[in-house]
């Protein structure tokens, strides 16, 4: 016989107490948006000033070589994120989460040190590894937490804490380099975010990867066979970058969104430095786009839950490539304004709603894996979209650049309407 204490063996499905649900895990859900706004705001702290610095401390000419920092960043968050999701597997989502802060503590004190235009692309490889850990931890957590019902307003948080406070420190760090110089002071708000966010992922967040095994008991058997929970990584891998029409369709957009970030990131700076605004006004206008972005996506993270998926990323492409070719076509402030505003909204409609998709589709046993597969594709985007620009920057000039990716976003707005399939049932 069981002593009095024993507690019954709990039915499949329903392991131990664990509960899904948003309003069952509010306060660490809330917590890992904190985090991810930590996490966001140490990519802030480059958004205005290091295309700035490229040019005018280090007195880089070609376009090419002034966006390698991107290109650096671009291609380890990717690779990282794809690790990210297979160790969040193996090893649990906390530990991965903690790696990626202790790869952070560097990152500002180099960019403040930097003799060479190399120590700062080091910097920038080590932001990679840390983004992709992070961001692609407290993705993966908040999936863990929230279940089936809440994914896109839980992607909505998620994204809008850390794109909020990205455009919040780029304006900051715009006004402090306006004021005092381009470093070390700008960089002391990115010293402070690391510390903060390894001392709250140490101390008080808490492990979520049984969430996701509860919810595999739960999951209902796949419609398509090819889909079951027992898939090797290189099996999802290829069902998420070629296989499936909905994921492989959200791995092409994603790409192509984070092109047009990397060209927001690097080169639209230097068009607005070239035409005679202040860092100031740059900032502003650095700021304007991710602050857009990020607050929007609170909505049409929650929309994508009401209406699918589908056209809202189909509209936000076509948003952003005509965006891209508003800040082609102008010459002042107020029009530069306007563009970034568009862009803002346009990939507000994309980015929680890609990431919603994935995790539509992606059974929860290898959930964490197809997330990082997405992710390096989507965040390979950077290095793609910095090395594309950088080359028509200097062989066409800046504005053909700009007017090649908007053609480009534009291409992948229609991929994705003829191609995807829709992954959320509108609720009855």
């Amino acid at each position: 016989m069981r002593g009095p204490a024993a507690r019954p063996t709990p039915p499949a499905g329903a392991p131990g107490d664990i509960r899904l649900g948003l309003r069952a895990n509010l306060a660490q859900f809330s917590l890992l948006v904190a985090v991810n706004a930590l996490v966001g705001g140490m990519l802030g702290q480059e958004r205005t000033v290091l295309p700035l610095l490229a040019e005018q401390t280090f007195h880089l000419s070609a376009y090419t070589a002034a966006l390698t920092y991107i290109v650096a960043f671009g291609a380890t968050k990717a690779v990282t994120n794809f690790f990210a999701g297979t160790w969040s597997d193996r090893y649990g989502r906390k530990p991965v989460l903690v790696a990626g802060w202790l790869i952070a503590l560097p990152v500002p004190l180099l960019l403040i040190w930097a003799p060479s235009w190399g120590w700062v692309v080091f910097a920038n490889v080590l932001l990679g590894v840390n983004q992709g850990l992070t961001w692609s931890t407290t993705v993966i957590m908040k999936i863990d937490l929230v279940g089936p019902a809440r994914r896109g307003l839980a992607m909505g948080f998620n994204e809008a804490a850390g794109y909020g406070a990205l455009a919040a420190t780029a304006m900051a760090t715009g006004a402090i380099a306006a004021h005092w110089d381009l470093r070390p002071q700008p960089f002391f708000l990115g010293v402070a975010y690391a510390a903060l966010g390894l001392g709250l992922s140490v101390l008080v967040v808490k492990e979520t990867r049984e969430h996701a095994r509860a919810e595999a008991a739960l999951h209902p058997a796949p419609k398509n066979p090819d889909h079951h929970g027992g898939l090797s990584t290189a099996q999802i891998a290829g069902i998420t970058s070629l296989g499936d029409k909905a994921l492989s369709s959200a791995s092409w957009a994603g790409m192509v969104n984070n092109l047009n970030d990397a060209l927001a990131w690097g080169v639209f700076p230097l068009l607005y430095a070239a035409h005679g605004l202040s860092i100031g006004e740059i900032g502003l206008l650095a700021a304007l786009y991710p602050a857009v972005w990020g607050v929007g996506q609170i909505l049409t993270g929650w929309w994508s839950d009401r209406i699918g998926r589908k056209h809202l990323i189909t509209a936000g492409m076509l948003v952003q490539a005509a965006a891209i070719g508003l800040v082609a076509a102008g010459t002042t402030l107020p029009v530069w304004a306007a563009a970034q505003v568009l862009l803002g909204v346009g990939t507000a409609l994309v980015y929680p709603t890609l990431l919603a998709v994935i995790g539509d589709v992606a059974h929860p046993a290898w959930r964490a894996r197809a997330v990082g597969v997405y992710r390096l594709w989507r965040d390979g985007g950077f290095a793609v979209g910095a090395l594309l620009a950088g080359v028509l920057a200097d062989a066409f000039g800046l504005t053909a650049a700009i007017w090649a990716v908007a053609a480009l976003t534009a291409a992948a707005g229609l991929v994705v309407a003829v191609r995807m399939y829709e992954t959320h049932a509108r609720p009855q």
